[in-house]
């Protein structure tokens, strides 16, 4: 069992000024300005972690009624590739359904800034980290996938490399479903913010070449249509891009197997940038 830490954020960090001899599990609790609240995420730095060396950073977000904790509890591998990669990975809170927008109707709910700034500067604070684009990916599962493609392509002087699992990347089709509308107010009242909203509507802010994405989903997923369209629409573009969609449905089975492949494809990304 991982030794697991709590942090707060007007606590000083601790530094590690030798190698670890394990991984580490942190939990932090930051506060949102712009939420005014606490918010909690999991930190997990390398058994190579060491203030006399720098890492990049993986933020991985979790899908509608998940939290902070979901992914190292049901997904607690990703503590050996945070291993494998010498990477630290961070899970945030965002909230069961927040979809991880600055929402325009409910100012408690804006986790596109708490991420994209208030997170990444504590993460770049507190913890011995590479502060640069190229050294920053995001990715994420259902909820949590259109979060990873919406914020990164929406803050590309921020992320270097995204990236989607089973993600939810056009929301038009589900008008009613998982609480959208309290956040973005009816489709019908507001058929044009829910296109803006969408990751699909965010493709025309893209530049070929500047934003590497990896996306995955099971034929199986409900979510595989919407997945399937924005691959296309990424080929009209010339976006590259790399698509996988292969057996499997909207579950952690497909998720946990998904993340691997992702974290290699990103840790590959770091290594590139590096040459």
């Amino acid at each position: 069992m991982r030794a697991i830490k709590k942090k707060l954020l007007f606590i000083l960090p601790i530094l590690f000024l030798t190698v670890s001899s394990f991984a580490a599990v942190d939990t932090v609790a930051t506060f949102s300005k712009v939420m005014n609240k606490e918010i909690k995420a999991v930190v997990i730095t390398p058994k190579s972690y060491s203030s006399a060396k720098e890492y990049p950073v993986v933020f991985l977000l979790h899908g509608h009624s998940g939290n902070y904790a979901t992914w190292v509890k049901i997904a607690p591998h990703i503590e050996s590739l945070a291993d494998q990669y010498e990477m630290i990975l961070v899970t945030p809170d965002g909230n069961f359904d927040s979809w991880y927008w600055d929402s325009p109707v409910d100012p408690s709910s804006q986790y596109e800034t708490y991420i994209a700034d208030e997170l990444i500067n504590y993460i770049d604070e507190n913890y011995s980290t590479k502060k640069t684009r190229e050294s920053r990916a995001i990715t994420g599962l259902s909820m949590g996938g259109h979060g990873a493609l919406y914020l990164a392509i929406r803050n590309q002087d921020i992320f270097g490399v995204a990236g989607s699992m089973s993600g939810g990347v056009d929301i038009a089709p589900f008008p009613e479903s998982w609480n959208m509308k309290k956040y973005l107010g009816s489709r019908a009242e507001f058929p044009e913010r829910w296109e803006e909203y969408s990751v699909l509507g965010q493709l025309h802010l893209l530049n070929r070449n500047n934003l590497p994405l990896v996306i995955h989903c099971g034929t199986g997923d409900f979510f595989y249509q919407v997945n399937l369209k924005l691959h296309e629409e990424l080929t009209y573009l010339k976006i590259p891009h790399s698509f996988t969609a292969n057996p499997g449905e909207h579950n952690w089975d497909y998720w946990r197997d998904a993340v691997q492949y992702q974290l290699l494809y990103f840790h590959n990304y770091f290594e590139k940038d590096e040459d």
